[in-house]
């Protein structure tokens, strides 16, 4: 007897040790077959706008949503507590309703409800794939752990409990204000300081789709003009000159300045001075990007431009800087011309001003002559002020200037063609002084290889600060 009473026990203790043990297989089976499950097929497939984009949940301890736009990074947010995160993988930009957008730019003003309407509908879809995946994740793994169809039913039971109680804490957690402060991961994790604060965005989103809409319906505009510009058209042979002046270190210059280059496959750019705005070697890093523009540069001295800023400018490769009616020969075509002889930083007028520039333009004329008498002539002069071009009438066909921040054409008496560029900096630091910004200007001369005429130009001209507006027109001589 004595020695039975242990063994009488035993029954006693695996009863109440077997159902802990039960229960803890029950919920392994449960947590697994459920992570399966969602692993397998919960995810789905959602157009959001323009994008095509994945979601899935994922088990997690902390929840919230992580956005992954591959290769660049991702972004994450604290959007709910529970222990499912949301994942949505940016997979692509669809083409067809990209270009939706653009041939119809006033869809721009419901895209805002359509990307909700996208979002809820994807959301919706998830959480009702979710459901049938983790009930069929731990139905599954049930059946082949305890082999009994009421076992496996009841951890896919129990699976859906388990999502319906996280779906219900991540609804009671739900912080929507959780976008406006993101975390940033990979090459996106310098995306606050490139696209700026998103509170501001969010903030001012209207605002934002408002000048979207009239930048897509302007560039739009911008390809209409295009194609009925006048008959001319410039052949592979023809030298395309891209003519610049003022840019008062406006560092967005440099930019628009490469994109023209880019797309109007430009040979040479022409900068008629006044690039800096006080002339100071503090200032000559600004010079830096265009060593990087993709043509050859050709620079005057502007009466912001002081000499400091013409040294550093001769040091340069790839520049060529004209001055006291030096020459040089670029893609095809002779250049010459004359530093401005002021250097008036403060925009003070000095005492006979007139005198000076006449007497500038004077010796560019002289040069331009003994060019000529020598078989050499040059095709295209370039100062600063229009007062010193129109010195150089007669000379040479074509001279090119700034000073005014505004264009204008002209034919001068004696046949030379004077062109006066705009501010390519819409006047760089001081565009806020006027009551509306100045424009951003430039030009495109079209240049025939064998005459080295003048055939054609293009006068470009982008809104100031704060605006979205382009415009183009051709212009054909009328000779």
């Amino acid at each position: 007897m004595a020695r039975a009473r242990p063994l009488a026990l035993l029954p006693d203790l695996h009863s109440r040790t077997r159902p802990w043990l039960r229960a803890l297989g029950l919920a392994a089976v449960v947590l697994f077959g459920a992570w399966l499950g969602l692993l397998a097929v919960g995810n789905v497939r959602v157009p959001v706008g323009p994008m095509n984009t994945t979601m899935t949940l994922r088990p997690s301890l902390t929840g919230g949503t992580k956005i992954n736009v591959s290769p660049l990074g991702a972004l994450s947010l604290d959007s709910h507590t529970a222990p499912v995160r949301l994942d949505v993988n940016v997979d692509q930009l669809d083409p067809v309703r990209s270009q939706a957008l653009v041939d119809h730019p006033e869809r721009l003003s419901g895209l805002q409800d359509e990307v909700a309407h996208d979002v809820e509908h994807g959301t919706l879809d998830l959480a009702v794939r979710s459901g049938v995946a983790v009930v069929s994740g731990a139905t599954a793994l049930g059946l082949a752990v305890y082999r009994r169809p009421r076992r496996a039913l009841a951890a896919g039971g129990l699976a859906l409990t388990l999502l319906a109680a996280s779906g219900a804490t991540a609804y009671a957690t739900w912080n929507p204000e959780s976008v406006l402060e993101p975390r940033y991961s990979g090459l996106l994790s310098s995306a606050p300081s490139v696209v700026g604060n998103a509170r501001s965005i969010v903030t001012d989103f209207d605002v934002y789709q408002q000048e979207l809409a009239r930048l897509v319906t302007n560039v739009t505009k911008l390809y209409d003009v295009t194609s009925t510009l006048p008959a001319y058209q410039p052949d592979p042979t023809t030298v395309r000159v891209l003519h610049v002046s003022d840019i008062h270190l406006n560092p967005a210059s440099w930019k628009i300045i490469a994109s023209l280059v880019e797309q109007y496959k430009v040979n040479v750019i022409v900068d008629s001075g006044d690039t800096m705005d006080h002339g100071t070697a503090a200032e000559n890093g600004f010079l830096d990007p265009v060593a990087d523009l993709g043509a050859p540069y050709v620079w005057v001295r502007g009466n912001h431009d002081s000499r400091s800023t013409q040294s550093y400018l001769e040091r340069m490769k790839n520049v060529h800087v004209l001055d006291d009616g030096r020459t040089v020969n670029v893609a095809g075509l002779r250049f010459a011309g004359i530093g401005d002889p002021q250097f008036t930083p403060d925009r003070s007028a000095a005492p006979g001003a007139d005198a000076t520039q006449e007497s500038a333009g004077d010796h560019l004329a002289a040069a331009l002559r003994a060019q000529t008498r020598a078989d050499t002539p040059v095709d295209v002069a370039v100062v600063h002020e229009p007062s010193a071009a129109r010195r150089t009438d007669g000379t040479v066909p074509l001279v090119l200037s700034g000073h005014l921040h505004h264009e204008e054409m002209e034919v001068l008496p004696k046949g030379t063609r004077l062109r006066i560029e705009g501010s390519t900096g819409g006047s760089g630091l001081r565009a806020v002084e006027g009551k509306y910004p100045d424009p951003i200007e430039a030009s495109i001369l079209y240049f025939d290889r064998d005459s080295r005429r003048l055939q054609a130009w293009d006068e470009i001209k982008l809104g100031g600060l704060g605006q979205t507006t382009a415009e183009v027109s051709r212009h054909l001589p009328k000779d």
